[in-house]
Parts: C-alpha cells; sequence; structure tokens
C-alpha cells in the first residue's frame, strides 16, 4: 500500500457519486461524427459520443468515466439516456429539414446483460417519433460474447422491428465467424487501430483487406473508423470500403453544427 493508492480509491469514489448526479444535472451531452459514402462523400449518418461537461473538472473524456460506469453498472441509465437523446436530436434535424439519414448509438456488454435495451429503445422510438431504420445499435464482439443467447434474443427482436445493428471495433475481439452468421448484423466497423497503421504496416493492411472482402461476401456494410491521413483513405478506397468515418472526415460536434457541417460539405462537393 502507498498513499497514491488511496489517492485513486478517493478519485473514483467522487467520480461516481458525480457521475450519478451527471445525468439529472444535465452534465452530460452528445456529441456527434460524421460517417461518409467513400465514393460520393454524401453523410450516410452519424455517431453519437458521449461527453461530460463537469463543473470543476471542465470536459471529462469518456475513457476515464465510461469503464468506471461500466463496473458500476451505471452505463445502464447513462446508457438510456444515449438512447433518448441521440433519437430526439435525429427527430429535431428532420423537422429542420438536416437531412442526416441515421444516428448511431453504443450499446456495452452490461446494457444488455442488465438493461431492458428492447424496451428502451422502442420507448426512446415512440417518444420521439424517430423511425426505425434511422437508429443503428453499435455492439462490440465482448458485448455478443458475454451474454450471447439474451444478446441474441434482443438483437433479432429490435432488427426484426427495422433497428439496424453493427458489430463495432471488428477484428479487436474474437472475430468469431459464427458470430457473423448467427446474429443479425448490418454491418461490419473497421477498429481504428488497424486504420491507423494501414500506410505502414502491412499485416494491419492485410487484416483490413481481409475484413472488407468478408463484409463484401455476407452483404454487411463496411465502415472504417479512425481515418486521419488522405493516405489511409486513398487505400480505403483502393480496397472497396463503403464508408468512413475519423478525424479527417471530422471531428465530434454538438448537434447544432450538423447543418453548419452539412452546409459546407455540399458546398465543396457542388
Amino acid at each position: 500500500f502507498d498513499s497514491s493508492m488511496n489517492e485513486e480509491a478517493l478519485e473514483r469514489l467522487n467520480l461516481l457519486d458525480d457521475l450519478r448526479q451527471a445525468v439529472a444535472a444535465g452534465q452530460l451531452l452528445l456529441h456527434y461524427q460524421p460517417q461518409v459514402d467513400l465514393r460520393s462523400g454524401a453523410l450516410i449518418g452519424v455517431e453519437a459520443l458521449i461527453r461530460w461537461q463537469h463543473p470543476q473538472w471542465g470536459l471529462v473524456p469518456p475513457l476515464r468515466f465510461i469503464p468506471a460506469a461500466e463496473e458500476s453498472r451505471l452505463i445502464v441509465p447513462i446508457g438510456e439516456w444515449v438512447i433518448q437523446q441521440a433519437c430526439q436530436q435525429a427527430m429535431a434535424w428532420q423537422r429542420a429539414g438536416v437531412r442526416v439519414p441515421q444516428v448511431a448509438v453504443n450499446v456495452s456488454a452490461i446494457q444488455l446483460q442488465y438493461g431492458n435495451i428492447e424496451q428502451q429503445v422502442l420507448q426512446a422510438l415512440a417518444s420521439s417519433g424517430l423511425t426505425e431504420a434511422m437508429l443503428e445499435l453499435e455492439i462490440t464482439e465482448s458485448a455478443l460474447i458475454e451474454d450471447h443467447d439474451g444478446a441474441q434474443a434482443t438483437l433479432m427482436a429490435l432488427r426484426a422491428r427495422g433497428v439496424r445493428v453493427a458489430m463495432d471495433d471488428f477484428g479487436t475481439g474474437y472475430s468469431s465467424l459464427a458470430y457473423l452468421r448467427r446474429f443479425p448484423l448490418d454491418k461490419l466497423k473497421i477498429d481504428g487501430m488497424f486504420v491507423r497503421s494501414l500506410d505502414s504496416d502491412q499485416d494491419a493492411q492485410a487484416v483490413v483487406t481481409a475484413i472488407i472482402t468478408l463484409a463484401q461476401a455476407l452483404r454487411l456494410d463496411i465502415t472504417a473508423e479512425g481515418v486521419e491521413t488522405a493516405e489511409q483513405l486513398v487505400m480505403l478506397r483502393a480496397l472497396g470500403c463503403g464508408d468512413v468515418q475519423g478525424f479527417l472526415i471530422s471531428r465530434p460536434m454538438p448537434g447544432h453544427e450538423v447543418a453548419a457541417y452539412l452546409d459546407r460539405t455540399n458546398m465543396s462537393m457542388a
């Protein structure tokens, strides 16, 4: 034992105490990162990414509080809030004439195990008026493995209603072909770890090529995350990747900035 261990424990307790109040206090917010068609440059959707604007600490990065939220199961009410807010924002864009075809939200293994995701999604869609096809759930491979039967039943029920399902961070987990065959998926997302190494690592190139080929064979959409350089974009286009997202395309932005982003991109494509 040393003093740093005590300090870390106290910091975590303080973080969890504040996080419990964050939703009610209006400190959580969503930013949205565009996803674009690599061939046309057109927006195909956005991914909702959570942020925490703490009154004393400022903007707390997700990597600092999401693991604690999952360990404490606070991710269940937080995740429900994310789904509700993302659906409300998507409907607000629609009413304002801002064309955002789809919004994606991340769903963790803890949410699948301990939260009633099906009920939460259906309630968020009903209260917002958003159509099912405009919502996409991003699930990691680990989430499918930890609650295999329950996750499968939940996702099949939602997909039967028209909600889209994507496997996030593909290539970093078990990458089992059995899961691709058994689970109701619409999309694979290539983890940014491979994309960032595309122009310098032949092994990364081989992995990305294999994932794209697999997705095409299974008639799944494919999105590459973490695109940061023009060279990566050129290579992904040459490999036949369908959609991309990353800092090269746009950093995540508040919902009210999406309309201006679309105006800029439409002008650049004209």
